[in-house]
């Protein structure tokens, strides 16, 4: 028996698997799966069978005579050559309609009578309808499904000529062509059966001896065609939950705001990203911590890899550990199998822990195990599961805060070799309100459909003079709820409503005052924005702002205000 091993991309090859493993002729002690998806295989299909995702490893394995690759990536068959053994031939197959290919390789493979007959049995039990011809066109064989799909007997067709019975199908004008032909649609010669046909030309020592044609009714294409789409629905709708809690679209480029405070925070979060070291986002409930970690991961080089988020505020102090590092099968009740925790889920790429100090002083311990050790075990585990991950953490409050509070250890906070960014509430980057209100109305006018412009001038002046507990996110809610009362194209105060008597009643941020400067080119953009920057526009709001056209242009030259 010959010695083989198979090389295939994914599952898509498990016909080709089936018919080496079952030969008689083939001893199939090899298989390399691309994909690593294994699930398709029987208990005894893998009995005796070294498998692997990695096809480089089957290449050493002793008293190998040949290998079968249905890989199309020609890298990895060049690859595969270069490290095969003298005398350990290389056939390359494709994984779906590799019939072809095995008429193409009948010289080199069917050394023997009994291994041709072995061929004959598989074409029989194939669905398809094939059909052979040689080189001067005269019909050499058809297989049982040519007679069901067309409704001719095999002794009508074979000996007869492919030129006459049939002289515009795909046999015959690849033998013309002497090239394959793929994808052809016509009528099966001889029949009223509308087909899709593959035909190929068969090639021995370089030169064409033939042709042989696999079609299928197109009745059958299109309903695989459809269940095809059903399938691939499903994948989407798995992709885009997957996207929901993997998601991570905001890059430190998307994060709005000119401030001093916020660019550093930008700046030091570039830095941070690009290494590999853990990384505490620290802030007041809705400064963009969760912003700020995907931008982090973006910026990484694990970007393109998962991004996994974990908040210990929302799950309960007895399912962190599940949640967080998996169990193994039977350690809980109804732990019928090995359940991965967000640890292991994260392979790859980033594991962002909101909310750090509602983590148990229990799994503090493991997790500074998961940094320094780049390990963890899973609930009723021995062994150590390696984590190839990087850690981003977020807490309202520094953790030299949190040891104060008692929320942290403080043996742990010392261990933990962790970047601290600390972001800036929205009263302490009051600068920014203005653009971050523009960032809004744009927003909500994508989601709504509606046309608003901007805010009016005692509008801007109120959410500038606000404390914003909520900082950013309170920004926008507030945006987004005066934007649903708007008729026009402007916000005014009473669209503030209920907002208008907490907004009023705080008394203004003396110690946050806006530069003067600042404030000028503000007004100056909402001048603009509202009478345009026509020579009429320019007039107006050269009046609304009380000062004349010259001294409009001066500001407007000064401040570098882009029109």
């Amino acid at each position: 028996m010959l010695r083989v091993a198979l090389v295939l991309e994914d599952r898509q090859g498990i016909e080709l698997f089936r018919v080496l493993q079952q030969s008689s002729e083939f001893l199939l002690v090899g298989l390399a799966v691309l994909s690593g998806d294994f699930g398709w295989l029987a208990g005894k299909e893998k009995e005796n069978c070294f498998i692997t995702s990695d096809p480089r490893k089957i290449t050493s394995l002793p008293e190998l005579e040949a290998v079968v690759s249905a890989v199309r990536q020609a890298e990895i068959n060049r690859d595969l050559r270069r490290q095969l053994r003298p005398g350990v031939e290389l056939v390359e197959i494709p994984p779906e309609g590799f019939l072809p290919a095995l008429f193409r390789h009948r010289t080199q493979l069917l050394e023997n009578r009994l291994l041709k007959g072995e061929l004959e049995a598989i074409l029989n039990a194939v669905p398809e309808a094939i059909e052979v011809a040689d080189a001067d066109g005269t019909i050499r064989y058809v297989n049982p499904s040519f007679s069901r799909v067309t409704g001719i007997p095999a002794y009508e067709r074979v000996n007869r000529n492919i030129f006459d019975v049939s002289p515009h199908g795909a046999l015959a004008q690849c033998l013309i062509r002497q090239k394959p032909i793929t994808g052809y649609r016509t009528y099966a010669g001889g029949s009223e059966v509308e087909v899709i046909s593959n035909a190929s030309p068969i090639i021995v020592d370089g030169e064409i001896t033939g042709a042989v044609v696999v079609f299928q009714p197109v009745d059958d294409v299109l309903r695989l065609m459809e269940q095809l789409k059903q399938k691939n629905t499903v994948i989407e709708n798995l992709y885009a939950q997957i996207d929901r809690i993997s998601g991570s679209r905001w890059s430190f480029d998307d994060i709005t705001g000119q401030s001093a405070a916020i660019r550093t925070c930008i700046e030091m979060g570039r830095r941070a990203a690009r290494s590999e070291a853990p990384i505490l986002i620290c802030g007041e409930s809705g400064t963009g911590k969760d912003v700020f970690a995907q931008a982090i991961h973006n910026g990484s080089p694990r970007r393109g890899r998962p991004l996994l988020r974990f908040d210990c505020a929302a799950v309960p102090e007895s399912l962190q550990e599940l949640e967080l590092f998996g169990c193994e099968k039977g350690a809980l009740p109804g732990a019928v199998h090995t359940r991965l925790g967000k640890a292991e889920l994260a392979r790859g790429g980033t594991l962002f822990i909101k909310n750090i100090t509602s983590l148990s002083p229990y799994l503090q311990d493991k997790l500074l195990e998961l940094v320094r050790e780049r390990s963890f075990t899973r609930i009723g585990g021995e062994e150590p599961v390696r984590a190839d991950l990087r850690l981003i953490a977020s807490a309202p409050f520094s953790l030299q805060t949190a040891v104060r509070k008692g929320r942290f250890r403080e043996e742990l906070c010392r261990q933990l070799p962790l970047v601290e960014l600390q972001l800036p509430p929205l009263r302490r980057r009051v600068e920014d309100i203005p653009l971050l209100i523009q960032e809004f109305i744009e927003a909500n006018n994508r989601k709504t459909g509606k046309q608003v412009r901007e805010v009016s001038t005692p509008v801007l002046q109120a959410l500038m003079e606000y404390d914003w507990p909520g900082n950013i996110s309170e920004l926008g809610h507030v945006i987004e709820r005066a934007m649903a009362l708007a008729e026009g194209p402007i916000i005014e105060y009473h669209h503030l409503s209920p907002y208008i008597g907490k907004l009023s009643g705080e008394p203004p941020l003396w110690h946050d005052l806006v530069p003067l400067d600042r404030m000028e080119q503000i007004l100056l953009k909402q001048a603009l924005n509202r009478y345009g920057v026509s020579l009429e526009g320019k007039k107006k709001a050269a009046q609304a702002l009380n000062i004349s056209l010259a001294t409009l242009y001066n500001k407007l030259k000064k401040y570098q205000v882009n029109l």
